[in-house]
This record gives structure tokens, sequence and C-alpha cells, in this order.
């Protein structure tokens, strides 16, 4: 039986806020001397090619988290933050197997598009920028139809560090 991981996986659109709210509730864990760690699983399928049938490297990012995982718990880490962009609940399955005693919550961060849009305007360029404003358009549609998440957080009008402190007293990750 392996030790229960409490397990953040931060979800939502690209441009929603995902890994600046996770980067927040780190800072709020290290402040606290809480032990964690933080993954951005973008990071762990950063390779080219991909696959015809994996065109986001979905597999190989798995591989990748439960391995980094592995050391990263051996070292101490008792708590996980992922980010990434969760299609389908059976994501949250392969996370569990990746991370034995994973005790997942899946948290989507929701923004008015038009919020999204501002965001990526700031942060693409090029055709880079419209990929991102139509992705982020597809995905908000369908996270809004799927509702996949065990918690949904409104960031439209909030500052970054308000979404992190509203995840973590609503997950009880909050300290006392």
């Amino acid at each position: 039986m392996h030790r229960p991981i409490p397990t953040l996986v931060i979800t939502g659109p690209v441009g929603v806020g995902k890994t600046t709210t996770a980067m927040l509730i780190a800072e709020h864990l290290e402040d606290h001397g809480l032990p964690y760690a933080l993954i951005d699983l973008d990071w762990m399928r950063w390779c080219r090619p991909a696959p015809p049938d994996d065109p986001f490297h979905t597999e190989l990012g798995l591989h990748n988290l439960e391995s980094i995982w592995q050391n990263y718990h051996r070292h101490g880490a008792a708590r996980l933050i992922l980010v990434d962009v969760v299609e389908s609940r059976a994501m949250l399955d392969a996370y569990r197997r990746a991370i034995p005693g994973a005790l997942v919550t899946l948290v989507r961060l929701h923004a008015a598009l038009a919020t999204i849009h501002g965001r990526l305007q700031q942060r693409e360029q090029g055709s880079g920028l419209a990929w991102h404003r139509q992705r982020a358009s597809e995905l908000s549609a369908q996270m809004e139809r799927d509702a996949l998440e065990d918690l949904r957080i409104e960031t439209t009008g909030k500052e970054a560090l308000a979404v992190a402190h509203e995840i973590l007293q609503r997950t009880q990750w909050m300290p006392a």
C-alpha cells in the first residue's frame, strides 16, 4: 500500500493561467515549509516528432511523469501540483498509475474567452497566436460542456494570487 499523495491537477484552456496559479500555490507551500513538487506536463511532452495517433505526446508525458515523480518523492516531496490540459476523466486514472497513492483533485480554471484571448495576445506571436486562440476557444467550449472537474474556479477579474488562495482554501490544502 502506498502512502497517500495529495495531488492537485490544475487544468483549463490554454491562456487561462494554469502555470502562474500553480507556481503561486507552490510558493505558498514553500513559505509554510511543506514538501511538494510542481510538474507542468507540457514540459514533459515537449518532443518532436509526435506520433500521428498522439499529437500532444500524452503517453510520453505520462512515462516522464512516473519517472520524475519517483525522483521527487525519493527526495522528500509529499504533495504534487500538476499542470495539464485534461480532456477526459481517464487521464486521472493515468495520473494515479504514474503516481502510486495519488489522491487527485481536478481543479479547472475558468475565464471569459475574451480574457483568455487578451492574455494570449500578450504572450504569443504570429501563427502561434492564431493556433492558441483557436485551441483556447475549442477547449473552453469542451470543458464547459463536459465539466470533468472536481472544483471550478472563476479567474476573470481576479488576481492570480487570489485564485491560488481560493484553490488552497477550497481544497483544504491551506495550512492551519
